[in-house]
């Protein structure tokens, strides 16, 4: 095994692309040690981004937010700009095993790991985030559903690395949250979850609205239809109703020990509800 610290992102897609074996990228390692350590994994090489410039860095620019891949959860909720911009995702970036853990995982590495399950997504993909790659041919952007493909399964090339995460300037009136079911308190894993940005005209209405569940199929789902419900309304009863409904019907959850498939669509909805209800009133409705 292997284990390389480059200072360039050209360094480090040169090092993935050129691999002869298996290859791991490391930026907390909350996820990769733990595999490592089951004995899920074994790589023969192990990169280390950590000292990649601007990897370690949050940026706010005329656009929005780039966060870089190595920013651990807990520095974003230290960012008070991207903590009011963008509140839902730093929630969800918060909920991530337990305030040690936060200080070294990664919202980008909680995506590469690819887990239905996975807290940061559903917030991400509701906020409409985009993953800037780099690798052999360039670089390129895609939105954040696009990452995973299936339970541990992304979409990444050999020798691509994501370089940063993007989240778009702020509408005005605009809010996003995030809610999760676990059986326990704290540091579980999702039994399902739901995340909610919301845009609102002067009078309540809503103008731009993304929904998204988490561990409620094989991957996180965009649910488009829910979002519709909602749109050229105000979150009155009756359209929390409709947005529960089809996001109860959206889902493909599987039954197991922590929850059947009926309990999972019914708390889908429930949970899309109240993230609505959230989301709707930090953006400034009443």
């Amino acid at each position: 095994m292997r284990y390389i610290r480059p200072l360039s992102i050209e360094d480090a897609v040169g090092q993935l692309a050129g691999s002869a074996g298996t290859a791991a990228i490391l930026a907390g390692g909350s996820d990769l040690l733990v595999r490592m350590k089951g004995g899920f994994v074994e790589p023969d090489l192990i990169v280390d981004i950590k000292l990649i410039a601007g990897l370690s860095d949050i940026r706010e620019t005329a656009d929005g937010f780039s966060i870089g891949a190595a920013v651990p959860c807990a520095v974003l909720g230290e960012n008070a700009a991207l903590k009011k911009a963008w509140p839902g995702v730093v929630e969800a970036a918060k909920l991530i095993g337990s305030k040690q853990v936060q200080g070294r995982c990664t919202i980008t590495g909680n995506l590469c790991n690819a887990s239905p399950a996975a807290d940061s997504v559903p917030a991400l993909v509701a906020a409409g985030a985009r993953a800037v790659i780099a690798g052999p041919s360039g670089k390129r952007t895609i939105p954040v559903e696009a990452v995973p493909v299936g339970p541990g399964k992304t979409s990444l090339s050999k020798g691509e690395i994501i370089e940063a995460i993007l989240l778009d300037k702020r509408s005005p009136r605009s809010g996003d949250a995030y809610l999760r079911f676990i059986p326990r308190t704290e540091m579980d894993i999702a039994v399902v979850s739901a995340g909610v940005n919301l845009t609102i005209d002067e009078h309540g209405v809503v103008t731009a609205a993304r929904v998204a569940l988490g561990a409620a199929a094989p991957t996180v789902l965009l649910v488009e239809e829910a979002a519709e419900a909602l749109l050229g309304r105000k979150l009155d009863e009756a359209a929390l109703e409709r947005l529960a409904k089809v996001c109860a019907g959206a889902c493909r959850p599987i039954d197991d020990k922590r929850g059947t498939i009926e309990f999972r669509r019914k708390v889908a909805g429930v949970l899309a509800k109240r993230a609505a209800t959230t989301a709707y009133a930090r953006a400034g409705g009443k």
